[in-house]
């Protein structure tokens, strides 16, 4: 909708930068009088507007739904304390997924999430390829979305305990190192779901 906006008012010279951080620099023209904006094109601006902000309330109100019924579930409460696993992902993992006992091992989810990379084998030696392209694509995504925020987090609070992730940063382009951390996550949240444990940080779970 905000796009719409800035497409409309670009046909009329108002040009402003994509995002919603933006978005009051295309309110306030509309609002000033004094712009060469003619009267009709300020005024479905202000429809355009209205709608915005509509929509806003509805989604921060089905956000605060979401984020009540994700408290509500034990499994998905679980899964939260995984770090990179929000409300979102957890739900979708609820709802989307089979019951994770169903899957014999950790990598056996991943695999079904589209996050094992495929094993080529070259003189009786196995290499792993890209990742398959098949799997939950939605719940694969929102576990990448998850590993980047993570990856982010570790590189700007430089920790002891993230020695893994910051050595596979030196190592691996950052949407590499994602799915790496992905394929963790997924692997983890099987061990969690099916032993039902909170996650245990790896440095707490060898003290």
């Amino acid at each position: 909708m905000i796009n719409a906006l800035r497409g409309h008012l670009a046909e009329h010279g108002l040009v402003a930068a994509r995002g919603p951080a933006h978005l009051k620099t295309l309110a306030d023209a509309i609002a000033d009088t004094d712009t060469t904006l003619l009267a009709e094109v300020r005024e479905l601006g202000r429809m355009y507007l209205e709608q915005i902000e509509g929509l806003n309330a509805r989604v921060a109100e089905l956000d605060a739904k979401m984020r009540c019924a994700a408290k509500k579930a034990d499994s998905v409460r679980r899964a939260q304390t995984m770090p990179g696993v929000g409300p979102v992902t957890a739900l979708a993992i609820e709802t989307f997924a089979p019951d994770l006992a169903t899957f014999k091992r950790g990598r056996d989810f991943a695999a079904w999430l589209g996050l094992v990379p495929k094993q080529h084998s070259t003189g009786g030696k196995a290499r792993l390829g890209k990742t398959s392209k098949m799997g939950q694509r939605d719940i694969c995504t929102l576990l990448v979305s998850g590993a980047m925020a993570v990856l982010q987090a570790v590189e700007r609070f430089d920790t002891p305990s993230n020695g893994w992730l910051k050595r596979l940063l030196t190592r691996k382009p950052r949407m590499v190192a994602a799915i790496a951390l992905a394929n963790k996550m997924a692997r983890g949240l099987w061990a969690m779901m099916t032993k039902q444990e909170d996650y245990r940080h790896p440095a707490a779970a060898m003290a």
